[in-house]
């Protein structure tokens, strides 16, 4: 049931972003040239979406725990902190040069195929670099040895 239940939803979402635009890079650059051809089209979709969020969230947490599932997993983290804005602003500088990000580029494979493919080849790509890089130069902690661990 949760299986059937997640595909119809993903489709729903997928659907919502063909039918609003999200998924045509131009439109998307297009709403971000304000000094240009300016579309503010997609600020409806945006107003629509938070309105959207705001009544599913009020009804969702009237109840004590989800319908399929034991407990309500909200994020936690609320630290701002370099790899935040890092990636924040890569994230945004990428969505304005091409018009995608990766909800809708995935949406989008089935409507342009090379140059979605190439964007997400390119977005895969810099996810695994962000990886490497992370596991090269961010310190993790030293954990001490645990007791049974003798010192030879």
């Amino acid at each position: 049931m949760q299986i059937a239940l997640t595909f119809i939803a993903s489709l729903l979402f997928g659907i919502g972003l063909i039918v609003s635009g999200l998924a045509n890079p131009a439109k998307v650059q297009n709403f971000l040239d304000v000094a240009g051809l300016w579309d503010p089209s997609l600020a409806f979709t945006m107003a629509f979406a938070v309105i959207t969020t705001a009544l599913g969230y009020a009804l969702v947490f009237k109840r004590s725990k989800p319908i399929l599932g034991e407990a309500f997993y909200l994020p936690t983290a609320n630290k701002i902190d370099a790899k935040l804005l890092i990636g924040a602003s890569l994230f945004g500088i990428g969505w304005g040069l091409v018009g995608y990000c990766p909800g809708p580029a995935i949406v989008a494979m089935s409507l342009e195929a090379t140059q979605t493919m190439i964007f997400l080849a390119a977005m895969l790509t810099g996810m695994f670099a962000a990886r490497v890089l992370q596991l090269l130069f961010v310190p993790r902690p030293i954990t001490q040895p645990s007791p049974s661990v003798k010192n030879v």
